[in-house]
């Protein structure tokens, strides 16, 4: 509902094309490190059914994370060179993976519903996105493969999620979204502190240091001219 009522601005961030070309290639670098995440969980996992399933699921994020970098750098090279814009990454954040999850340390119910949560966000944003990109077809063609495998990515999650923990599912989800909206609040208050931090070292640049400016100019003004003499020296008949 949120991207739906921020569809004019999801417009305006992806109508610029550097724009567009750079934030493909930060959805790439984030497809390719939740890759990594589902080999690993691969390894780990005891479950045959579970294993081949990541290991299609990992190889679903590399082959996301080359579509989105070769679209991405095919924008960039046919922009002059020199012009920079706004990613505007909080408007528009894509895919954030498996956001920092220690797969290692988290149980299967766990991970499969922090997978579950992060693919259905994912191709939320994903159709929403496409939506706006009447003006860059390839660009919304490549949204429209990802999306397909968004698809299988939520579903096979979901049901194992139910074979896995049929009596805790309920719970592994709402635990699932807790830590989501916590990471979330954190991002916000980092965001927030940066802006704050900015705001405050433009007051002192502005505001504290001309009149520290001012006072300096104002005892200069009681210096006399010229040399002055320095305090005639102590004999030196001791250490001090």
């Amino acid at each position: 509902m949120l991207d739906r009522l921020l569809k004019p601005v999801h417009r305006w961030v992806w109508s610029d094309p550097n724009r567009r070309g750079r934030k493909l290639l930060r959805f790439s670098e984030t497809e390719a490190a939740g890759g990594r995440d589902l080999a690993r969980a691969a390894e780990l996992t005891r479950d045959p059914s579970l294993r081949r399933l990541y290991l299609r699921h990992a190889g679903d994020e590399a082959r996301h994370a080359v579509l989105f970098r070769l679209r991405g750098r095919a924008l960039l090279a046919a922009l002059p060179r020199g012009r920079e814009a706004l990613e505007a990454n909080w408007l528009a954040p894509g895919e954030r993976g498996l956001d920092d999850l220690h797969v290692a340390g988290e149980s299967e119910g766990m991970l499969l519903a922090f997978l579950h949560l992060s693919e259905k966000a994912a191709a939320h944003r994903f159709a929403a996105y496409q939506e706006v990109l009447d003006c860059d077809p390839e660009t919304r063609d490549v949204f429209a493969r990802v999306l397909e495998d968004e698809a299988f990515h939520m579903s096979y999650t979901r049901k194992q999620l139910a074979r896995i923990a049929p009596r805790q599912q309920g719970l592994r989800l709402w635990q699932g979204r807790l830590d989501r909206w916590w990471k979330a609040y954190l991002r916000l208050a980092v965001a927030l502190a940066s802006v704050l931090g900015g705001v405050m070292l433009a007051a002192q640049y502005f505001l504290v240091l001309p009149l520290f400016a001012l006072l300096a100019k104002r005892a200069l003004r009681h210096e006399g001219a010229g040399l002055r003499p320095v305090r005639a020296p102590s004999p030196l008949s001791s250490q001090y």
